[in-house]
């Protein structure tokens, strides 16, 4: 997975009156925690975070952290990001510490391959989970897990337990459930309502 840098400054003021003043600035407000260290209250440049978190990898990518003093150096992954409901603008941003050699858990997203046979012949793809969660080492992390549904007919489903992920990465959910489906009958299954005479 592609290592990224994301600049962060440390603040001392916390509050939705100095949240609302970084955000006019194009601040977003964060946190950044971790195991083995105190929460530290930071801020990043707006344009920077989306540039960060845009593209492969998204919010799992990793972001080696610069300036903020004692964070300068550290990698993170975006625990939590907080949007406007309304502009999609970043109000928030939990950054979370990760040690290279140890597992995370991480949502990875399902990416669909193909058009599915069942969809020619007129049924519905329904795709019940868009991500999945796994559980591997920070550099392991999946961009996305490929789904082909080319061979998937009207009635049936791919499951977590079908799916191919990379080595040394545990798919955390039930291998039961349904990722992706076909709904509803191929045509010349259809019943026809008889016309009265």
């Amino acid at each position: 997975m592609e290592r990224r840098e994301l600049t962060v400054e440390l603040r001392s003021e916390t509050g939705k009156g100095i949240s609302r003043r970084l955000r006019v600035d194009g601040l977003v407000p964060g946190i950044v925690y971790g195991k083995g260290m105190e929460a530290v209250s930071v801020s990043v440049n707006h344009k920077e975070l989306n540039e960060a978190i845009t593209g492969e990898g998204g919010h799992n990518s990793l972001l080696t952290l610069r300036g903020g003093h004692s964070l300068n150096g550290h990698v993170v992954i975006v625990a939590d990001l907080m949007r406007d409901p309304l502009k999609g603008n970043a109000m928030h941003v939990d950054l979370h510490k990760i040690n290279l050699t140890e597992k995370i858990k991480v949502e990875v997203p399902i990416n669909l391959v193909g058009t599915a046979a069942g969809v020619i012949a007129g049924g519905l793809l329904d795709l019940a989970k868009h991500v999945i969660e796994v559980e591997c080492l920070p550099t392991q992390i999946p961009d996305h897990i490929d789904v082909d549904v080319t061979a998937l007919a009207i009635n049936h489903s791919i499951h977590v337990g079908d799916l191919n992920v990379p080595d040394g990465v545990k798919v955390l959910e039930d291998s039961r459930a349904s990722v992706v489906s076909i709904l509803g009958k191929a045509k010349d299954e259809e019943h026809t309502t008889p016309v009265a005479e």
